[in-house]
């Protein structure tokens, strides 16, 4: 009977009871969380092993450079548009609400203990090339391994044709494993997201002060999410894609709740790919190129966020950025969420870049450390959202008969 339960309804109702759970009883989580630490390590263990495959595969099934080139370049451009809506949209937001503007807010939490990232956007693109393949593997450096991977599988094509007939069939197979273990690992997704769920509520201290002191800069966060991810997002898919939105959000549906509860692109990966494939129909090929670039790249959400927050940190020190270093901050949320990585709280240490450029003190971070972990929720899931909402328009692109 519960093989019937959907899993989508499986997880919502663990992220209820988890919810629950960690308010009624704070002291006992420590008996429990432990089912969310090993399901994040099972996902986490997959991932580097997944893109390689998938990627390779994928690449090897495009077939020749030119369609690598252009399904790469649809793709590039995919994630450059729809970012910079997200920010732009966050931007209209957080000077139409001013919420930095009068607040009376303390450096909640010491920022020392953050590993901020500095480097520039043209040595972020020199890292992309790895010095050595198997430090990016044990590191997760995944825009290195993404590129390996093209590499590889784009080579795996120039081959003698026994060599890419051995080759293509051994990284089909690896892929074809890999998915194989992902659904054995998600079958214990309700009880790794009550785990995960109960601990973040049990550590969140009173929600309700910490609502009223950053009610605003939560608002608008909120509000520039919801309008991305139910207007703008949808839009593209209804009219570049011819796709209904409504029906593949409900396809997706168990990626997004993962995605929510995880604060992890990387690692609701393998959930995105099989939702895509079995109910939205996309093509491997599609996917398989287009989801682990997009996790790694596509950070919508991300780059909303982090462009509301430098504005908010602004407002609070009483700093007005003209024009000119809105647009600075618009350019450079987009080129530090490239190079945030799936995590949780990856967008919080990107953030120290965007204070950087414009000349904001970087202890501003510590405004909104203590609501950083709520937000990364919603907007990990718009990370998500986004990137599948690309696999399917780029899909129909390319004249694939879809199921939405």
């Amino acid at each position: 009977m519960m093989k019937k339960f959907p899993l989508h309804w499986q997880i919502f109702l663990a992220l209820v009871f988890g919810v629950l759970f960690g308010v009624f009883f704070p002291a006992q989580v420590k008996y429990i969380s432990w089912m969310g630490d090993i399901f994040i390590r099972a996902l986490k263990m997959i991932i580097i092993p997944l893109i390689l495959s998938s990627i390779i595969s994928g690449v090897t099934n495009i077939g020749n450079a030119e369609n690598l080139g252009r399904l790469g370049l649809k793709t590039i451009l995919y994630y450059v548009m729809t970012s910079t809506l997200a920010i732009v949209t966050g931007l209209l937001f957080v000077n139409l609400l001013q919420p930095g503007v009068g607040a009376d807010l303390g450096l909640s939490r010491n920022v020392e203990d953050l590993d901020i990232i500095t480097d520039s956007f043209g040595q972020t693109l020199i890292k992309i090339i790895p010095t050595n393949i198997f430090q990016a593997f044990v590191e997760n450096r995944m825009l290195s391994v993404i590129f390996f991977a093209i590499l590889f599988g784009f080579f795996i094509t120039r081959t003698n044709r026994k060599s890419k007939k051995v080759l293509t069939d051994f990284f089909d197979a690896v892929f074809d494993v890999m998915m194989k273990i992902t659904f054995f690992i998600i079958r214990f997704a309700p009880l790794g997201v009550f785990g995960i769920v109960a601990l973040q509520v049990s550590e969140s201290g009173d929600i309700l002060d910490l609502a009223q002191s950053m009610g605003k800069y939560m608002l608008a966060v909120m509000l520039a999410l919801a309008v991305h991810a139910i207007i703008t997002l949808p839009l593209l898919t209804r009219f570049f894609g011819k796709a209904k939105p409504l029906k593949h959000f409900r396809n997706v549906t168990t990626p997004l709740l993962t995605a929510w509860s995880t604060s992890s692109s990387s690692a609701t990966l393998p959930l995105t790919i099989q939702a895509v494939e079995e109910n939205d129909g996309v093509s491997n090929k599609i996917s398989s190129f287009t989801l682990p670039l997009g996790a790694t790249i596509n950070m919508d959400g991300t780059a909303l966020y982090e462009c509301v927050a430098a504005m908010f940190i602004a407002q609070a020190y009483g700093i007005d950025l003209t024009f000119g270093q809105q647009i600075i901050v618009v350019v450079t949320a987009l080129l530090a969420s490239v190079g945030a990585a799936g995590i949780p709280m990856a967008g919080l240490v990107m953030i120290s870049v965007i204070l950087s450029a414009v000349g904001l003190p970087l202890e501003g971070v510590g405004l909104i450390l203590s609501v950083d972990r709520i937000l990364d929720m919603f907007r990990t899931a718009t990370n998500v959202w986004s990137d599948s909402c690309g696999a399917v328009i780029i899909a129909k692109s390319e004249g694939e008969e879809l199921k939405v």
